[in-house]
């Protein structure tokens, strides 16, 4: 199995100021042992596709239960 990529945004987005909801989704990753690139328009973690489906839930899970309103993910898998 490949690598694939993970892009989310998650709202309400307030600029600087990431809030309760982005910060639990970001929790929820780094608990997954992975590394997070907090960007200024989404985040990005990349982990074994087989990984995948756990970890996104886990971050739309503790999103939603944090306050989000709308949690956006994009999963890439990277060319080999």
């Amino acid at each position: 199995m490949g690598d694939v990529r993970i892009e989310f945004t998650i709202e309400p987005f307030v600029d600087g100021n990431p809030g309760p909801h982005v910060l639990a989704a970001w929790q929820a990753i780094e608990a997954h042992g992975c590394e997070l690139v907090a960007g200024p328009f989404s985040s990005t973690v990349d982990v074994a596709s087989g990984r995948a489906h756990e970890l996104v839930g886990d971050l739309v899970q503790a999103a939603f239960a944090s306050g989000a309103t709308r949690v956006n993910v994009q999963v890439e898998q990277h060319e080999q």
